[in-house]
């Protein structure tokens, strides 16, 4: 399987496997094998960002948390907390998806529910990060 290189200043060290003609990555905060799709391919890269570059532990990290939005079941790819409190929400998309503001805009309803102060909307090759404050948020570089 080809895996594109994404734009992280940092190389990773990833667990995969191959079963039959699928392959997989191990995810560091489920303890467990999942399939390797382009978008799990994003989150790992975060999941491992933030557990060895930022240095928090797994147990600050929730991966596909279920949230209700106007009735419908969403899950959120990432969410960062800190002493319990929603930080950072991540939203991954896959390499070959085009970041708009339709998309911006998908993840700023999900934090609507969480309340998150950043948000960070990634394909693995281009990173939008935003800061929450009194009802508005304000783009800022990424600073790896």
């Amino acid at each position: 399987m080809e895996l594109p290189k994404l734009n992280f200043a940092e190389t990773f060290d990833f667990k995969l496997k191959k079963d039959k003609d699928k392959f997989f990555i191990y995810d560091l905060v489920r303890k467990s094998w999942l399939l390797l799709t382009p978008e799990e391919w994003v989150r790992q890269h975060w999941i491992h960002y933030f557990l060895n570059v930022k240095s928090y532990s797994t147990s600050a990290l929730i991966t596909e948390k279920k949230v209700e939005l106007n009735g419908l079941t969403k899950r959120i790819d990432l969410l960062i907390t800190e002493k319990t409190l929603p930080k950072i929400l991540l939203e991954c998309k896959a390499p070959s998806v085009k970041l708009t503001e339709k998309t911006f805009e998908q993840t700023a309803r999900y934090n609507s529910v969480i309340g998150a102060k950043e948000i960070i909307l990634s394909n693995g090759l281009q990173h939008i990060f935003a800061s929450f404050s009194e009802g508005n948020y304000t783009f800022e570089p990424l600073n790896f």
